[in-house]
């Protein structure tokens, strides 16, 4: 009864520093994103603050997502430190707990964190993203500001030749472009004319550009309100191109690596991505076994300034070994499976021959 009692109690401690330090950093993020928001739509005139406010919040999910990692390290650090520093692991220990018994919980409920992330969260941010790039291109319009995610790059060939589409940003898994440029060639590979226009929506057969300026060696510029270039692709193949892995829902993943292999096309982000999320829940559990390692020690042998410095350390080499197997992933030089495990094998194992190492010896 007493070890189920101090189970729940220290899984509890546990989610509650976690959950802190994760509102915690989402408001300070929310905060700073807003203020830079603002300073971009000070020169629009009747800036809506409300419009403004949604734009900035909707980009925050996203945002924190990234670091959800260092939230449960952070918080795991402080939720040990604390209990050791009020002698509560003590009366653990002297109750016939082990070190491994109280950490269990923090585990468990680490895992469970890292599920309710990839499963809710991540397409909830996604979403939320999508909606942020529509709310930026309603706030700056033409602005230049409004760029994100870009440049992305897409080539068509139809029956009337080749267009390669240049757009600053996307939004709607890129069936909406914004600040986008067209360069037209004829069949035999002879330029024909360059079209720069505001914005581009992919309807049936054809990209429809608006406020377009076409430009043909010899002639002087045309303006049109509205231009339209003949395609063949669809929308799950334009997805493809201008659809960033972090902005497809997990759940909507799966479909997204089918097309792109149906379509000939690289599906190693989209790979990777699934992989990342999959394996979120166990790199979870992995900065468990980390933050356990730096923050056990008792109070009173001294060290536990070195001893924090030494898990944050380890926090964000674990971080920049994951980029560094990211980029090789992209460069088709490391399989997604081994980027995205790669590190959580790294930081669960170090975690643990450490924390075995000082409790067992």
């Amino acid at each position: 009864m007493i070890a189920g009692t101090l189970t729940r109690y220290f899984g509890l401690r546990f989610l509650s520093a976690v959950l802190l330090v994760f509102f915690g950093i989402f408001g300070l993020v929310a905060l700073i994103d807003y203020i830079e928001m603002m300073r971009r739509a000070s020169d629009v005139p009747n800036v809506s603050a409300i419009l403004v406010a949604k734009t900035s919040f909707y980009r925050v999910p996203q945002v924190t997502e990234r670091i959800l990692p260092f939230c449960v390290l952070i918080g795991a650090m402080s939720c040990y430190l604390n209990l050791s520093r009020r002698l509560e692991l003590v009366v653990a220990r002297s109750a016939g707990m082990s070190a491994w018994q109280f950490i269990a919980p923090a585990v468990m409920v680490a895992f469970l964190f890292g599920v309710v992330a990839t499963t809710v969260y991540n397409p909830i941010s996604a979403l939320l993203q999508e909606r942020s790039k529509r709310f930026e291109a309603e706030l700056f319009g033409r602005s230049t500001d409004a760029q994100s995610g870009g440049p992305f790059w897409l080539s068509q060939r139809n029956d009337d030749g080749q267009a390669i589409i240049n757009a600053k940003s996307s939004r709607d898994q890129g069936v909406s472009l914004n600040g986008v440029t067209v360069f037209s060639f004829d069949k035999e590979g002879r330029f024909l004319n360059r079209v720069d226009a505001r914005a581009a929506v992919l309807e049936p057969g054809l990209w429809r550009l608006l406020d377009a300026r076409i430009y043909v060696l010899g002639t002087l510029p045309a303006d049109r309100a509205e231009y339209r270039l003949k395609t063949n692709l669809t929308s799950e193949q334009v997805r493809e191109s201008f659809a960033t892995p972090e902005t497809v829902p997990f759940w909507e993943l799966p479909l997204y690596i089918k097309i792109a292999e149906h379509a000939g096309l690289v599906a190693s982000g989209y790979r990777l991505q699934f992989q990342k999320l999959l394996a979120r829940p166990f790199l979870m559990a992995a900065m468990v076994f980390l933050a356990a390692a730096v923050s056990l020690r008792f109070f009173r042998f001294g060290g536990v300034q070195k001893m924090v410095l030494s898990g944050v350390g380890a926090g964000f080499l674990l971080y920049v070994l994951s980029k560094v197997t990211e980029d090789l992933t992209k460069a088709e030089l490391m399989h997604p499976v081994a980027a995205a495990w790669l590190p959580v094998l790294v930081g669960g194992l170090t975690g643990f021959i450490a924390l075995l190492y000082q409790e067992d010896g």
